[in-house]
């Protein structure tokens, strides 16, 4: 669990749903996020060769065409010199700061203490799916409901990748109510964390850490042997280090305004 080994990991975790559209090139992945995000565009992955200015001309003309005048850039652990310092020139704002960590799973998952009234499920159905959607739009109030035919796709999607052990998704309960959840996807022995929520009036009860323990546990029953998560350095970094985290470094958002072209 090097540093280098933290970062080419962080730098090779891009992810967005399968209805997304996107533009990538060899220096770039544009995300133009389905509707019922309710999110801007995402520039996600740079290549650290890139021209930084040439690159942000680029997708700025394509972000314009969808139809939207701001952008989302993330400046990760790999990006390239300058990349900052040009979105900030841009008037960019300081949207989102996420703290990278990762733990080493060779000996095993660590032992959390979950509260004895935290159920857990897996995403595997239509109904899991719509909790695990609820829970998502409440805890980080955005986002809503998608169609039935999504949320059906949704939920196929969940149940095959649970199924085969490429990704699975927890989901919490206090008295039959879902109020946590969180994913994880394995990839070549790495287990990335996402998406981990909680519903604001189930905060401070073991949620998120039971949340944390399921995927934890699942990630080691299928043979990762590192775990990674960007954790918002406010809510979940606490948590992620008395879980035994270490952290490698930072990666920020910037919302980037995007004049119009001609």
């Amino acid at each position: 669990m090097t540093p280098d080994a933290v970062a080419a990991a962080s730098a090779a975790w891009t992810w967005y749903p399968a209805d997304a559209t996107t533009v990538e090139t060899d220096d770039y992945l544009l995300v133009r996020w389905p509707d019922y995000f309710v999110a801007r565009p995402g520039l996600i992955r740079l290549d650290p060769a890139s021209a930084v200015e040439d690159t942000l001309d680029e997708v700025g003309g394509q972000v314009r065409a969808w139809g939207f005048d701001e952008l989302v850039v993330w400046v990760k652990l790999d990006a390239p010199a300058g990349l900052e310092a040009a979105l900030q020139a841009r008037g960019a704002a300081l949207d989102e700061t996420v703290d990278v960590f990762a733990l080493d799973l060779a000996g095993g998952p660590p032992v959390l203490g979950v509260p004895d009234d935290v159920e857990m499920r897996w995403q595997a159905d239509e109904a899991t799916t719509r909790d695990a959607i609820r829970v998502g739009i409440e805890a980080f109030d955005e986002g809503s409901m998608p169609d039935d035919d999504t949320v059906s796709r949704l939920a196929a999607e969940a149940a095959d990748d649970l199924a085969s052990g490429r990704a699975a998704c927890a989901l919490a309960y206090l008295d039959g109510r879902p109020v946590g959840s969180g994913g994880l996807t394995l990839v070549d022995g790495v287990a990335r964390l996402w998406g981990g929520g909680v519903v604001p009036d189930a905060r401070g009860r073991g949620v998120y850490r039971a949340v944390l323990a399921a995927r934890l546990d699942h990630a080691v029953e299928h043979g990762a042997a590192l775990a990674l998560v960007k954790g918002r350095v406010e809510t979940s970094g606490p948590i992620l280090r008395r879980a035994g985290f270490a952290v490698f470094g930072q990666e920020r958002s910037y919302v980037v305004p995007v004049p119009p072209t001609g």
